[in-house]
């Protein structure tokens, strides 16, 4: 009898940390983002030519996605929400697209309405400076360039638990 219970609870065991181990936010090993300064790195947006650290003095959401990448496409237009919600406090949705194709990046933008600034990385260099290897991905980097938080996996960006990350930044509407 007790052969059996130990049995099951080793069982249910296993299964538990195969399930915290298939989570996409947990990374074996990886340490906390958290208070890391943001790399920096050279974007293009709208013709300029501009470094992740021009946005110093704003909060930042950096999310890295890809028009081929279903989960990016789900989470667009809360992204495009949140975009609206934000830059009237100083924050900003940054994307850093994966794209290979500039075309179907261009349409993209245009079929979603992004409102957003967005970089199509042609080099894919940019992800693997913060440690990201799926999309999409996002770090919630504050006034000073240093990353806040690291949010794996398509989110809607509207919900409170999304939201209020943000809000601990940003000043209050109306403020």
């Amino acid at each position: 009898m007790l052969g059996k219970i130990l049995g099951g609870l080793g069982f249910a065991a296993a299964v538990a940390a195969l399930c915290v181990f298939a989570m996409p936010s947990y990374r074996q090993g990886e340490r906390s983002v958290a208070g890391r300064m943001a790399p920096d790195f050279a974007l293009e947006v709208n013709g300029k030519s501009m470094h992740l650290s021009d946005f110093r003095g704003q909060v930042v959401l950096l999310d890295f996605w890809a028009s081929w990448c279903a989960p990016c496409v789900e989470e667009t237009a809360s992204l495009v929400a949140l975009q609206r919600d934000i830059s009237q406090r100083g924050g900003t949705v940054l994307g850093v697209s994966m794209d290979d194709d500039p075309s179907a990046y261009q349409k993209f933008l245009k079929d979603h309405d992004v409102n957003f600034p967005t970089y199509l990385d042609k080099t894919k260099s940019i992800p693997g400076t913060y440690g990201t290897s799926m999309y999409p991905e996002a770090y919630l980097i504050d006034r000073d360039g240093r990353i806040s938080r690291k949010v794996v996996g398509p989110q809607d960006w509207t919900r409170p638990e999304m939201t209020s990350s943000l809000d601990a930044l940003l000043p209050t509407k109306g403020t």
